[in-house]
């Protein structure tokens, strides 16, 4: 990619860890902010016909999706 994304999304198992990250990761230097809260979500991956499967052995993740500013 010749630019950065306009979202990033972090997962994390621990909800600290995800909320530490704005910070750590300097997201707002680089023209990040916080889209919606840090919740724990279930993943699942489709992938052709078949149905969605879990990921991660179906354990909650704490995520939390950065934006850039202009996007939205």
């Amino acid at each position: 990619m010749d630019q950065a994304p306009e979202r990033i999304t972090i997962l994390a198992h621990e909800f600290s860890a995800a909320a530490l990250e704005f910070h750590r990761g300097k997201m707002a230097e680089k023209g990040y902010v916080l889209e919606g809260s840090i919740t724990p979500r279930q993943f699942q991956m489709i992938e052709g016909d078949g149905g969605p499967q879990d990921l991660f052995d179906g354990k909650p993740l704490f995520a939390v999706t950065f934006r850039k500013k202009e996007a939205e």
